[in-house]
């Protein structure tokens, strides 16, 4: 009796194993499908982006600059982005501006005044002004959207369907953005 239950047991034990280890392959191929799909992506991005810097250098001969210099040399201030949007795409041609941001997060400034960003935000570049904007906010009682931000002096206005007024100098120092949920 002993071996019938012995014999049943490893058989019973062997098909569980079988089984079990048939799953740990099914998961062990499918996380390395995922990380394949996420390296292919990774890397795809990588070559977009090395592309389009290399497209950029040889239309225009030119690195582009990082986001404050572009910032400077257009007369806004360096702070209007949060410090780790680096990456950008700008057309000289038409002013187009884009840039990423790796989470939707939002700045706190000196001025007590705090901007929302999604993770993309595109506008108009033209000397002193940051125009048809899009993906950002501020806060002024409730969340509003701005849609322009010019320069005059030491003034810094916003735009979010009436004109908002701020001290140019709160937004001349690059801060760090706190992630958010949602923008």
């Amino acid at each position: 009796m002993d071996q019938v239950f012995n014999k049943v047991g490893s058989y019973w034990f062997n098909q569980k194993a079988s089984k079990e280890i048939n799953s740990i392959g099914d998961d062990l191929n499918s996380v390395s499908s995922s990380i394949s799909e996420g390296s292919k992506w990774l890397v795809n991005k990588i070559k977009g982006s090395y592309n389009c810097s290399v497209t950029s250098i040889i239309l225009t001969g030119k690195m582009q600059k990082p986001l404050p210099e572009l910032l400077k040399d257009y007369d806004l201030p360096v702070g209007i982005f949060p410090r780790d949007a680096t990456n950008y795409e700008f057309n000289e041609e038409t002013g187009k501006l884009t840039v990423l941001i790796p989470s939707i997060c939002e700045v706190g400034y000196k001025d007590s005044s705090v901007l929302r960003f999604f993770t993309t935000v595109t506008g108009y570049l033209e000397k002193g002004k940051f125009a048809e904007i899009e993906g950002m906010k501020t806060k002024v009682m409730i969340w509003v959207k701005v849609t322009t931000i010019t320069c005059d002096g030491a003034k810094l206005n916003f735009t979010v369907g009436v004109k908002k007024g701020r001290s140019r100098e709160a937004y001349e120092v690059l801060r760090d953005g706190v992630s958010v949920d949602k923008f």
